[in-house]
């Protein structure tokens, strides 16, 4: 890389990396050695997945930046590479100049400051909400039980008139009690009792649970790899994920009905390495796909935050078991959202071969 002045490369104080066009390590700088704890020497020529670990697919991005000739920036993604523990990281990718299909990625690990940020005081205000939720619903659901049996009794000698104000009382009732009852998840979800499972079985017991249940009227189209190896999960626990899936797909089409497309393949680019440093491919993917009006864009980032949700009336809590659910899976969750196309991905490991049958 003699094209690059030597000193302006060395005195980037950041990570950085230029890859070739099939995505292999062609240079690093002296503070991605340091961040690696590995020398440029080991490194050049060696595919960039293999010696970092991103909580994010960048497949797409590095695409993007190839075909578009235009500069991506991924923030707040955890980074990690050998035996270092995760580091929540900003990444920017820009296609170098002169250089058909070479890329530069910059990495800028994140300062513990700038993590205890407003976003993180806003998830952890959540996560307190939903503690005090969770001590309160038990207390809360008793009277409301009270309330509804009174007005159910009061109805019995109401006119028509009247009828509508008890209706009313019950309703609500009922719907605060749902409530509370998702909320009472969080706290009462056990550990998952994981085994090796075709998830395939698991998609199709949640398909004719939709069919016949709450989505009668949308279409339901299967696309599925079928050699793909068994999971590693809780049945019950994933069953009701795809169900969570499912329904809101059905909520976003409305009345009118629409389409959802259950995908499934085998993709090896994505690994993850968890807090604890441990980690690995997840290379078992679905995508639950609809045709909806899409995600509200201010919403989208938070879609998976306890009480954020895009609809009127929504609770918020059903994509953010969801996610609790998956990462309990050691699994990966995201959306890609635009009008007329909203894609849940959802990644799972491949269960170990003791455990398969």
């Amino acid at each position: 890389m003699n094209t690059l002045p030597d000193t302006l490369w060395t005195s980037l104080p950041v990570p950085a990396f230029i890859l070739d066009p099939g995505d292999t390590i062609a240079e690093v700088n002296a503070a991605a050695e340091t961040f690696l704890n590995a020398s440029a020497r080991s490194m050049r020529g060696a595919p960039f997945f293999d010696r970092v670990s991103i909580a994010a697919e960048l497949d797409e991005a590095f695409s993007r930046v190839r075909r578009d000739h235009s500069a991506l920036f991924i923030n707040n993604v955890d980074v990690s590479g050998g035996d270092r523990p995760p580091v929540q990281t900003n990444i920017q990718i820009a296609p170098m100049i002169g250089m058909p299909g070479f890329m530069l990625l910059l990495m800028e690990p994140r300062q513990i400051a700038d993590r205890l940020g407003r976003s993180h005081m806003v998830k952890s205000s959540a996560r307190s909400a939903i503690g005090m939720a969770e001590m309160l619903a038990h207390e809360i659901k008793n009277p409301l039980a009270g309330i509804t049996g009174a007005a159910q009794l009061l109805s019995m000698g109401l006119s028509s008139e009247d009828l509508e104000l008890t209706d009313l009382i019950v309703t609500e009732s009922r719907r605060i009690v749902a409530l509370l009852e998702q909320v009472e998840q969080f706290g009462n979800l056990r550990p998952p009792d994981r085994r090796a499972i075709n998830v395939h079985d698991l998609l199709d017991r949640a398909r004719r649970t939709a069919i016949l249940g709450f989505a009668p009227h949308m279409k339901i189209i299967e696309d599925y790899d079928p050699s793909l190896p068994p999971t590693h999960v809780d049945a019950d626990q994933m069953l009701q994920v795809f169900l969570n899936l499912l329904r809101n797909a059905t909520e976003a089409a409305g009345d009118t009905g629409g389409t959802i497309t259950i995908r499934t393949f085998y993709d090896l680019s994505l690994r993850v390495r968890r807090k604890d440093g441990t980690g690995g491919a997840l290379p078992l993917q679905v995508e639950i796909t609809d045709d909806g009006p899409g995600l509200p864009p201010e919403i989208e980032g938070d879609i998976f935050e306890p009480f954020v949700s895009g609809r009127e009336n929504g609770t918020g809590l059903g994509l953010s078991l969801v996610s609790k659910i998956v990462s309990d899976h050691d699994g990966w969750i995201t959306v890609d959202s635009v009008p007329g196309r909203t894609v849940f991905r959802i990644s799972l490991p491949v269960a170990p071969k003791e455990t398969r049958e």
